[in-house]
């Protein structure tokens, strides 16, 4: 039986801002974003957005490596929400995106 491996140089990771329904902002990490944000509004997410669903995404970053998604995510983590709504100019323009 031929062994079955992910191609690690072809993963991608992800630094995500979700806004949860009453308004706060989550920020996490992930390699799959549709799996996690669909675990997210399952209650399956994160204890911080268990009872806030659903989310919607509202920003994400792409890094070749977990560590540099997780840095980034430390990164933003310590940021105000001003500093976080003001991330990019296409913080709103991904709009609602519901997996």
């Amino acid at each position: 039986m031929a062994q079955q491996y992910k191609d690690k140089t072809s993963s991608k990771n992800y630094v995500y801002i979700l806004e949860c329904k009453d308004q706060s902002l989550y920020t996490g990490w992930t390699n799959d974003l549709e799996k996690r944000i669909k675990a997210h509004n399952e209650g399956r997410g994160a204890k911080y957005t268990k009872g806030r669903g659903p989310v919607k995404l509202r920003y994400y970053e792409e890094y070749p490596t977990k560590e540099e998604a997780m840095k980034r995510e430390c990164q933003i983590k310590k940021l105000t929400r001003t500093e976080k709504l003001s991330l990019g100019t296409h913080f709103f323009l991904i709009g609602e995106v519901v997996f």
